[in-house]
């Protein structure tokens, strides 16, 4: 039965992603922002959870606090593994989406099953080490006394839900999305169902799993020290929750430039790719969320930057004045290793450095150039599993660059519809909120505002250089 609609009409969002947590507090009919709150998440690749509920609280406080709220979303970081006893306390730190120490189990997992195929083909996603199974392995072999005392398991978005209905305390259960379990290894988006063996056969038991609650459904109210009476909503991973929060639409492509780089399409249908390039999700609203994730984005810009001693101001201008394709100077932008395709002790390397390209708006072009050359491979592979596309939408911190707005439509051969900036992933989860107060049988419809759209001729020679020399990177020694 859906929930009755309360007399506020307040809705709050939160992003609790892997750098900070971001709150926004908006009109539930119109998304007319009211308020923010921010505080900054410690850094590493495990982080205790706790520490994320320290960061709640502040941002919460920051943002003036939720007592005039009806109704309240938790989008985060997928993948991160929480590890619960029986009393429902935090066995260990929660190992996050880019720890790579699981990339062993992830390869060992693939060959178990069968190879890539068949993981494809039974929970739509080949195994990387970012997805919480490997996680979970990893746990299971390495800390045999950790793995013993688990009794649940949950993302770091069921944690905080859990949490702000009171926590094992007040009894409260276990909830999450079909989106965020969608990227645990351990769930398939196309059946809608949990695959308790496959966890077993990582973890070698079944502890238990979050109730998985439809789009719209209640997780109850909120019963902790932060908020009290208001509606809780399922919550989402921050993919799902960045796309509910720029109102995508089958057919629409977001591409972000963040700390990774996401392309994603909202989809009626599942995808099973077996080569790994496109993870088949579920999004937030009972549809598909097909994603591509590249671990270089822009930290690209930042490094680049960096390296010139400019600011992205001046190095968005330096990119702009070089010509097209940067006279043949191509920049492979793997400075992280890589994801997509996956190439974790990959190096960047830089080709066609001449005595012509060695200047400083040669190499700011081939950046720019390389970086969306990236997420363009990532574009394709959506369209290769018979993904429908009709508009990109493009949006995080590296929107932001002029010359990344202007030469994105040249590389990716479509025009692309810039929002205003904004917290997408923290706006996605208070329109959840504001779908869950109502009780209506869709989300409400918020105008996305301040929207630039650019256009240009497609540049194919810039990717057909970027393909000729894609593969020639070194391995870190």
């Amino acid at each position: 039965m859906a929930p009755m609609p309360r007399s506020s009409p307040t809705v709050a969002g939160i992003d609790s992603s892997t750098q900070s947590c971001k709150v926004v507090v908006r009109e539930a009919a119109t998304g007319r922002l009211l308020r923010t709150g921010r505080a900054s998440h410690p850094e590493g690749t495990e982080v205790d959870p706790e520490r994320w509920w320290e960061a709640l609280r502040t941002a919460v406080a920051d943002a003036g606090g939720l007592d005039d709220v009806g109704a309240v979303a938790v989008g985060a970081q997928q993948h991160g593994s929480v590890l619960l006893d029986e009393d429902g306390a935090v066995v260990r730190p929660a190992l996050l989406w880019n720890d790579g120490r699981s990339a062993r189990a992830a390869q060992d997992l693939t060959a178990e099953l069968g190879g890539p195929r068949a993981w494809a083909e039974q929970v739509g996603s080949v195994l990387v080490a970012s997805l919480t199974i490997t996680k979970l392995r990893w746990v299971a072999e390495n800390e045999p006394e950790a793995a013993a005392r688990t009794r649940s398991v949950c993302l770091p978005h069921d944690w905080l839900t859990h949490r702000l209905a009171g926590g094992s305390a007040a009894g409260a259960p276990l909830v999450t999305d079909r989106g965020d379990a969608s990227g645990t290894g351990y769930f398939s988006a196309s059946t809608g169902e949990y695959r308790p063996d496959l966890l077993e056969r990582a973890f070698g038991a079944r502890p238990r799993l979050p109730e998985v609650l439809a789009p719209h459904a209640s997780a109850g109210e909120s019963a902790g020290e932060l908020s009290r009476g208001a509606l809780l909503g399922p919550g989402t991973g921050d993919n799902m929750a960045a796309s509910l929060g720029v109102g995508a639409r089958t057919g629409d492509v977001v591409v972000s430039i963040g700390t990774s780089g996401v392309v994603s399409a909202v989809s009626d249908v599942a995808t099973h790719d077996p080569t790994g390039a496109v993870a088949g999700f579920a999004d937030a609203t009972g549809r598909h969320l097909p994603l591509v994730c590249t671990l270089n984005a822009a930290r690209v810009l930042d490094a680049a930057a960096r390296l010139l001693g400019v600011d992205h101001a001046e190095l968005s201008r330096l990119a702009l004045s070089a010509p097209a394709g940067a006279g043949g100077l191509v920049l492979v932008p793997y400075l992280e290793g890589e994801r997509t395709p996956v190439r974790p002790d990959a190096t960047g390397a830089l080709h066609g450095l001449t005595l012509e390209t060695s200047t400083p708006a040669h190499l700011a072009r081939a950046v720019v150039e390389g970086l969306l050359c990236g997420l363009a491979d990532g574009l394709d592979a959506l369209v290769a599993q018979g993904v429908p596309v009709r508009r990109v939408l493009l949006v995080g911190g590296g929107a932001r660059s002029e010359a990344v707005r202007r030469l994105a439509p040249a590389v990716l051969g479509r025009p692309v519809v810039v929002p205003a900036p904004g917290e997408y992933v923290a706006d996605g989860a208070a329109r959840q909120a504001a779908w869950v107060l109502s009780g209506a049988a869709q989300p409400p419809e918020w105008a996305l505002g301040g929207t630039e759209t650019f256009e240009a001729d497609p540049l194919p020679v810039v990717r057909e250089r970027y393909a000729q020399v894609r593969e020639l990177t070194a391995q870190r020694p």
